[in-house]
């Protein structure tokens, strides 16, 4: 089963850890991470003269580079279920499930590049995905579109909290309750003084120290550990496991057989829920839209591909390990099996790093759970913050409403949700849904719209009908498929009934094609459209002059203020028209690489890994780890070398006096080949028209030269 019902009784077992540790990671690491984007926000201010406008906070400037915004995916990507429900579904279906996991999850990414490319392409200046169904169809698909973008990003919200309180619950005692309102808090802080900037860079220290835990699990299951060792060991304790307990629906129970029915069925499921949490999720819009246009296709891709090693190689460590440690005094459910309530609530994971490092195990997994929640949450309230801001404050509300109430409503909207997905979360808790049934249930509730979502973007012929009625045409079948099967299936309308696998598969399905069906039909009734795409061109960005006048600095060179000239704007064009069809062709083998080629023969066969081909197997997915390292963890430093190469050196001039901060930024706005006064007039006094002449003769004669 995949789904998240409590089908036997909780087994109590002691806390590897105790409260204070629990309290002292939630808290006092939130509030470290806090005080260091205030110590980052202030240096981008003082040195690179960045200022928090609404633009910076919800967009971060749309300058972001490809390691950036390739380590943002993957931390995005990398939920609390990314970990812990992979881990799951491994200990259920054995070596299937980390690889059914990773290429069911991996792919959206990979397909998302595409949009990412045709947003910066059709919107340049969009702030969501939904000012763009606004710009092209109007009010009614805009509100239907709104009410499914919010339901995807409450869905991931809630897994997030649901699924990282219950595993900090269980390696610390501390209550679940508390790590649930106390989980946001620091996450709150660093968004609220950083915005999409902040989210981004956070995203990237977590997703460092999170590889580097995940590498040590590796290693120590694989190669250090006293109990385990090697994939030898590994592969010996996995074949007795299915002696003792063969897996119901694999190859001769095995473990170590890709052909699994049961891993299959949620294979599909994970398929078509997390298109639905990509596709409709305004936080991977926000990495695009933030983004530079040359930077987004290559930084999608690379999340993608380094982001596949984690629930991989994780899974394949962590619930494999579970599995053939569960009969040793130092698993925490010995000598019984974990029961099913645990594996859904994700404690494989937990379990297994006990089993394997002890206390070390313990606290490793509660940081990376803290890094996995507080990253991909922050994520969420930047995505909310501007669905509420510019899809209805901005448009409904306010349409006139300054740069200062923009960034003020932003901070209300952040502070808001999180107290809500926060009292959420404590209703879910006590009707015992927890992280595993949300997982599989997000697919019946949101992928109808995935289809219309991406047509908006793609095919000129969508009409309005089409886009606003097939999402809720499609959810209304979803529901019906979901609980008539459930009802077939069972006889009863249960928590573990309806989070079984055949009525989740059937809701998750009916769900991603019934619009296959609605869009054509919809579109032969009502007729096909002939759009132009120039109201989404004509998407205009925030108007920050009034915080950037408070702060005595021009807009126009507040890193991300300045309008871009015709020239500019055509040659970017042209880069993006080319990046659109790399992308199309690249994240289509890369799909059939992971989806067919890959596994489907392994399924087919019904081949039983042999000692040789599963420590292939696990060596490649090492591999695999470091390569991610070095894509997101390393490459990111290396593209930002000079800049940070440059804040350092203004950091030095300033602290020994050498230079003072007008000084500095005189040399950095001779670096970047601006002409600090000319004519008589300061930057400043500058009118932007006057800006983009002498920006046009500058490039000419570099052109020229």
């Amino acid at each position: 089963m995949a789904g998240g019902a409590d089908t036997t009784v909780k087994i109590e077992t002691a806390p590897a850890l105790n409260q204070g540790v629990g309290y002292g990671i939630v808290i006092g690491l939130g509030a470290l991470f806090a005080l260091g984007m205030i110590f980052v926000t202030f240096i981008l201010k003082r040195y690179n003269r960045e200022l928090q406008t609404s633009e910076m906070f919800n967009t971060a400037g749309r300058t972001v580079k490809s390691g950036l915004v390739g380590s943002a995916v993957v931390s995005s990507w990398t939920w609390a279920a990314t970990l812990l429900q992979s881990s799951g579904v491994c200990y259920r279906y054995g070596v299937s499930g980390p690889l059914w996991y990773a290429s069911g999850a991996t792919v959206q990414i990979l397909l998302f590049a595409t949009l990412a490319i045709e947003l910066k392409r059709r919107a340049p200046n969009a702030h969501t995905y939904l000012e763009v169904i606004r710009a092209r169809f109007g009010t009614l698909p805009h509100i239907v579109f709104m009410i499914f973008g919010l339901m995807t990003n409450i869905l991931v919200s809630l897994m997030l909290i649901v699924g990282g309180s219950a595993t900090i619950n269980a390696l610390t005692g501390m209550h679940t309750i508390a790590a649930i309102y106390l989980l946001p808090v620091g996450v709150v802080a660093y968004t609220l003084v950083g915005g999409l900037k902040a989210t981004i860079l956070t995203d990237w220290i977590h997703t460092f120290i999170l590889l580097v835990i995940i590498i040590v699990f590796a290693l120590t299951a694989y190669a250090s550990s006293e109990v385990l060792g090697s994939p030898s060991a590994v592969y010996d304790l996995l074949v007795k496991a299915a002696a003792a307990h063969p897996v119901d629906g694999n190859h001769e129970g095995s473990y170590l057989t890709m052909r699994s029915r049961e891993g299959a069925i949620f294979f599909v499921i994970n398929i078509v829920g997390n298109f639905g949490t990509v596709f409709l999720d305004n936080g991977y819009y926000n990495k695009a839209i933030a983004a530079s246009p040359v930077h987004a296709l290559p930084g999608y891709i690379l999340g993608g591909l380094c982001w596949f090693a984690i629930p991989w190689l994780t899974a394949t460590t962590m619930g494999l390990s579970g599995l053939a440690l569960e009969n040793s005094p130092r698993f925490p459910t010995y000598p019984n099996r974990m029961p099913e309530a645990d594996v859904s609530a994700g404690l494989v994971l937990p379990y297994a790093a006990v089993a394997l490092l002890g206390k070390g195990g313990a606290a490793a997994t509660l940081l990376i759970i803290f890094m996995a929640v507080t990253s991909a949450t922050s994520s969420q309230l930047i995505a909310v913050s501007s669905i509420i801001v510019y899809d209805l404050y901005r448009t409904y509300i306010k349409p006139e409403a300054s740069g200062k109430r923009l960034i003020y409503m932003s901070h209300v909207v952040v502070c808001t949700y999180a107290l809500f997905i926060a009292s959420f979360s404590v209703g879910l808790w006590y009707a015992g849904i927890s992280m595993g049934y949300l997982y599989v249930m997000m697919g019946v509730i949101i992928s109808s719209a995935v289809l219309p979502a991406a047509l908006v973007l793609t095919w000129s012929g969508l009409n309005k009908w089409a886009a606003a009625l097939s999402p809720v045409l499609g959810l209304c079948v979803a529901l019906v498929a979901w609980l008539v099967t459930a009802k077939k299936e069972c006889g009863e309308m249960s928590v573990a009934c309806t989070g079984s696998n055949m009525p989740m598969l059937a809701g998750n399905v009916a769900a991603l094609l019934s619009p296959v069906v609605f869009v054509p039909v919809l579109t032969l009734v009502f007729g096909k459209a002939k759009y132009d795409w120039k109201s989404m061109m004509a998407i205009s960005r925030g108007d920050d002059h009034d915080v950037a006048g408070e702060a005595g600095m021009d807009l126009e060179e507040v890193p991300g203020g300045r309008e871009e000239t015709k020239r500019e704007m055509e040659e970017e064009q042209k880069k993006l028209r080319r990046a659109s069809k790399i992308s199309k062709t690249m994240t289509a083998v890369l799909t059939l690489a992971l989806l067919i080629l890959w596994p489907m023969p392994l399924y087919g066969t019904g081949y039983i890994f042999s000692k040789p081909f599963f420590t292939g197997w696990v060596v490649v997915g090492i591999i695999w780890i470091f390569l991610s390292f070095i894509g997101v963890g390393l490459f990111p430093i290396y593209e930002g070398r000079e800049t940070l190469i440059r804040t350092c050196k203004y950091i030095w001039w300033d602290i020994t006096g050498k230079k003072g901060v007008k000084a500095i930024h005189a040399d950095q706005a001779s670096h970047a080949g601006e002409v600090v006064v000319t004519e008589g007039k300061t930057p400043g006094d500058q009118t932007p028209e006057e800006k983009s002449v002498k920006g046009e003769k500058v490039r000419e004669g570099v052109d020229s030269s």
